[in-house]
Protein backbone atom coordinates (compact mmCIF):
# COMPACT_ATOMS: atom_id res chain seq x y z
CA UNK A 1 0.00 0.00 0.00
CA UNK A 2 2.52 2.34 1.15
CA UNK A 3 4.03 1.76 -2.72
CA UNK A 4 0.95 2.85 -4.38
CA UNK A 5 0.91 6.41 -2.07
CA UNK A 6 4.36 6.75 -3.09
CA UNK A 7 3.31 6.30 -6.96
CA UNK A 8 0.45 8.50 -6.54
CA UNK A 9 2.07 10.98 -4.68
CA UNK A 10 4.76 11.28 -7.75
CA UNK A 11 2.04 11.22 -10.08
CA UNK A 12 0.30 14.54 -8.70
CA UNK A 13 3.66 16.03 -8.36
CA UNK A 14 4.50 15.65 -11.97
CA UNK A 15 1.19 17.12 -12.98
CA UNK A 16 1.91 19.73 -10.71
CA UNK A 17 4.83 20.26 -12.33
CA UNK A 18 3.61 20.05 -15.93
CA UNK A 19 1.07 23.30 -14.56
CA UNK A 20 3.82 25.52 -13.77
CA UNK A 21 5.64 24.90 -17.14
CA UNK A 22 2.43 25.56 -19.15
CA UNK A 23 1.77 28.95 -17.10
CA UNK A 24 5.40 29.56 -17.79
CA UNK A 25 4.57 29.61 -21.34
CA UNK A 26 1.86 32.22 -20.62
CA UNK A 27 3.09 35.28 -18.36
CA UNK A 28 1.15 37.57 -17.27
CA UNK A 29 2.16 41.06 -16.79
CA UNK A 30 2.46 41.91 -12.59
CA UNK A 31 5.21 44.24 -13.59
CA UNK A 32 4.91 47.42 -11.32
CA UNK A 33 2.87 45.33 -8.59
CA UNK A 34 4.83 43.51 -5.49
CA UNK A 35 1.82 42.05 -4.91
CA UNK A 36 1.89 39.66 -8.46
CA UNK A 37 -1.60 41.78 -9.37
CA UNK A 38 -2.33 41.59 -12.99
CA UNK A 39 -3.06 45.02 -14.79
CA UNK A 40 -2.30 46.92 -11.68
CA UNK A 41 -5.30 45.84 -9.71
CA UNK A 42 -8.23 47.08 -12.17
CA UNK A 43 -11.14 44.60 -13.31
CA UNK A 44 -10.59 42.97 -17.21
CA UNK A 45 -14.66 42.50 -17.08
CA UNK A 46 -14.82 46.33 -16.25
CA UNK A 47 -13.20 47.08 -19.66
CA UNK A 48 -16.77 44.91 -21.09
CA UNK A 49 -19.61 45.78 -18.51
CA UNK A 50 -18.74 49.32 -17.59
CA UNK A 51 -17.43 50.67 -20.84
CA UNK A 52 -13.81 51.31 -19.48
CA UNK A 53 -10.78 51.01 -16.38
CA UNK A 54 -12.82 50.75 -12.91
CA UNK A 55 -10.12 49.69 -9.88
CA UNK A 56 -11.20 46.35 -8.48
CA UNK A 57 -11.21 45.16 -4.94
CA UNK A 58 -9.21 42.76 -2.41
CA UNK A 59 -12.25 41.36 -1.28
CA UNK A 60 -13.77 40.15 -5.36
CA UNK A 61 -10.04 38.30 -6.39
CA UNK A 62 -8.98 35.40 -8.30
CA UNK A 63 -5.75 33.84 -8.90
CA UNK A 64 -5.34 32.66 -11.81
CA UNK A 65 -2.71 32.05 -14.64
CA UNK A 66 0.20 32.72 -11.72
CA UNK A 67 -1.09 36.79 -11.15
CA UNK A 68 -4.19 37.75 -8.52
CA UNK A 69 -6.81 39.36 -10.33
CA UNK A 70 -9.25 42.41 -8.57
CA UNK A 71 -12.97 42.78 -9.64
CA UNK A 72 -15.26 45.70 -8.81
CA UNK A 73 -17.90 43.48 -7.91
CA UNK A 74 -19.18 39.74 -6.63
CA UNK A 75 -21.11 39.78 -10.38
CA UNK A 76 -17.91 40.41 -12.15
CA UNK A 77 -15.83 38.10 -10.25
CA UNK A 78 -18.37 35.44 -11.16
CA UNK A 79 -18.41 36.53 -15.06
CA UNK A 80 -14.59 35.97 -14.84
CA UNK A 81 -14.68 32.53 -12.79
CA UNK A 82 -16.84 31.29 -15.89
CA UNK A 83 -15.37 32.50 -18.76
CA UNK A 84 -11.63 34.25 -17.90
CA UNK A 85 -10.76 33.43 -21.97
CA UNK A 86 -13.68 36.23 -22.61
CA UNK A 87 -12.17 38.60 -20.34
CA UNK A 88 -8.41 37.97 -19.93
CA UNK A 89 -6.23 40.78 -21.87
CA UNK A 90 -4.59 39.98 -25.13
CA UNK A 91 -0.48 38.89 -24.69
CA UNK A 92 -1.01 38.22 -21.01
CA UNK A 93 -1.68 41.86 -20.31
CA UNK A 94 1.89 42.80 -21.73
CA UNK A 95 1.60 46.26 -24.26
CA UNK A 96 -0.48 44.96 -27.12
CA UNK A 97 1.85 47.67 -29.34
CA UNK A 98 4.71 46.69 -27.35
CA UNK A 99 4.64 43.03 -28.02
CA UNK A 100 3.83 44.07 -32.09
CA UNK A 101 7.20 45.39 -31.90
CA UNK A 102 8.89 42.53 -30.26
CA UNK A 103 9.36 43.17 -26.37
CA UNK A 104 6.76 42.97 -23.09
CA UNK A 105 6.40 45.91 -21.26
CA UNK A 106 4.17 47.53 -18.46
CA UNK A 107 0.58 49.08 -19.36
CA UNK A 108 -1.39 51.88 -17.69
CA UNK A 109 -4.93 50.81 -17.19
CA UNK A 110 -6.46 53.72 -18.71
CA UNK A 111 -4.59 52.81 -22.20
CA UNK A 112 -7.38 49.96 -23.89
CA UNK A 113 -9.01 48.82 -26.19
CA UNK A 114 -11.14 46.20 -27.40
CA UNK A 115 -11.13 44.90 -30.83
CA UNK A 116 -13.30 42.61 -32.09
CA UNK A 117 -14.25 41.40 -28.43
CA UNK A 118 -10.94 41.23 -27.27
CA UNK A 119 -9.45 43.42 -24.49
CA UNK A 120 -5.66 45.10 -25.57
CA UNK A 121 -3.71 47.03 -22.95
CA UNK A 122 -1.12 49.37 -24.33
CA UNK A 123 2.21 51.42 -22.45
CA UNK A 124 0.33 54.66 -21.90
CA UNK A 125 -2.18 57.00 -23.53
CA UNK A 126 0.39 58.35 -26.54
CA UNK A 127 1.04 54.40 -27.36
CA UNK A 128 -2.88 53.90 -27.23
CA UNK A 129 -2.96 56.63 -30.39
CA UNK A 130 -0.23 55.10 -32.35
CA UNK A 131 -1.93 51.97 -31.41
CA UNK A 132 -5.24 52.47 -32.74
CA UNK A 133 -4.30 53.99 -36.42
CA UNK A 134 -3.37 50.93 -37.11
CA UNK A 135 -4.38 48.15 -34.53
CA UNK A 136 -5.42 45.21 -36.80
CA UNK A 137 -2.03 45.27 -38.48
CA UNK A 138 -0.54 45.57 -35.04
CA UNK A 139 -2.32 42.51 -33.91
CA UNK A 140 -1.43 40.12 -36.33
CA UNK A 141 2.19 41.47 -35.49
CA UNK A 142 2.03 41.10 -31.59
CA UNK A 143 -0.11 37.90 -32.51
CA UNK A 144 3.15 36.77 -34.56
CA UNK A 145 5.47 37.60 -31.72
CA UNK A 146 3.82 36.45 -29.11
CA UNK A 147 4.59 32.34 -28.99
CA UNK A 148 7.79 33.33 -28.62
CA UNK A 149 7.60 36.41 -26.25
CA UNK A 150 5.51 34.19 -24.32
CA UNK A 151 8.33 31.70 -23.58
CA UNK A 152 9.87 33.96 -21.91
CA UNK A 153 8.72 34.13 -18.66
CA UNK A 154 8.63 37.38 -17.91
CA UNK A 155 6.77 38.82 -15.08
Amino acid sequence: MLDRRVFIGLAAAALAGGGAKAETLHPVNTLGSADGLAIRGYDPVAYFRDGGPRLGQPEFSVRHGGATWHFASAEHKALFEADPERYLPAYGGFCAYGTSRGYLVKIEPEAWSIVDGRLYLNYDLDVRKTWLGRARIYIARADGNWPRLATKGVR
